[in-house]
């Protein structure tokens, strides 16, 4: 892999994270693309380099918000934070679950079934064309309604399924303010995204040479510039009820994806 794929790559991946169009799903039709031969060695060293970049950005963009979060944690009260943050756990066990108990499964998805890709990008642009002609509310997440949203983020670990889209959409469709659940949705896959790079470090799965570190570093800091400005971005059009466009961007990659897939 040389610097300007692995750039193309993490601005595909900044991008995709919080745009509701799946990064996953975006990463392997990218890898089809670019050929195999485009892929390094150190794979998952990239992809975790990649994810890490997101989740700095979320923490930045969201900065105020944290740290409103663990002033209110420190207090050792029954207070708004302990109980968001209470929620945002909460939401994490379905895919916590499917991670550590279906990774093997899981990966039988990957690895260049853009058929595949293509109909979950199909179902992906359903569930956004629901959430935008959705009533906007006043109301709040909720415990079970972390839950849930906290499920259709563990059927997003399948490319094609965007996480932030499956999220949001779940969370409008089920009456949350929208402002609200695209906060929610944001926030609760920063300690996600660490805890898997932490389980890929302790489970040795990560290889690393010297002579990665240029690519690395160009993906990392692609990933981190989109990604911060693809979360700004979609903050505010979720505020303002603009996600039929991407509904129409990904039946159209879907349905792009399928035709290549069947006709390769």
């Amino acid at each position: 892999m040389d610097i300007i794929d692995a750039i193309i790559l993490g601005i595909v991946q900044g991008l995709t994270e919080f745009l509701p169009v799946s990064s996953s799903g975006h990463l392997e039709l990218g890898a089809a693309i670019l050929g195999d031969s485009k892929l390094p060695e150190e794979s998952m060293m990239f992809t975790v380099v990649l994810h890490f970049a997101t989740a700095l950005s979320t923490i930045l963009v969201f900065r105020k918000d944290l740290a409103e979060i663990f002033k209110g944690l420190f207090q050792f009260k029954w207070n708004e934070e302990t109980k968001f943050s209470l929620k945002i756990i909460i939401s994490m066990i379905p895919a916590a679950i499917i991670g550590v108990f279906f990774n093997e499964q899981l990966e039988q998805f990957f690895g260049g079934k853009i058929v595949f890709v293509g109909c979950m990008l199909l179902l992906t642009a359903i569930l956004l064309y629901l959430a935008d002609k959705a009533k906007n509310t006043d109301k709040p997440v909720g415990f079970w309604n972390a839950f849930l949203v906290g499920i259709s983020q563990a059927i997003a670990i399948l490319p094609g399924i965007s996480r932030s889209g499956a999220t949001i959409s779940t969370s409008v469709l089920l009456g949350i303010d929208k402002s609200k659940a695209a906060r929610f949705s944001f926030l609760m896959v920063v300690p996600l995204i660490l805890g898997k790079i932490a389980k890929d470090i302790l489970d040795g799965a990560l290889t690393y040479n010297t002579e990665s570190f240029g690519y690395l570093s160009a993906g990392f800091i692609a990933a981190f510039i989109a990604g911060y400005f693809a979360c700004t971005w979609m903050i505010a059009l979720v505020r303002k009820s603009k996600l039929t466009y991407f509904s129409i961007y990904c039946a159209i990659v879907g349905l792009i994806a399928i035709g290549a897939g069947l006709y390769m």
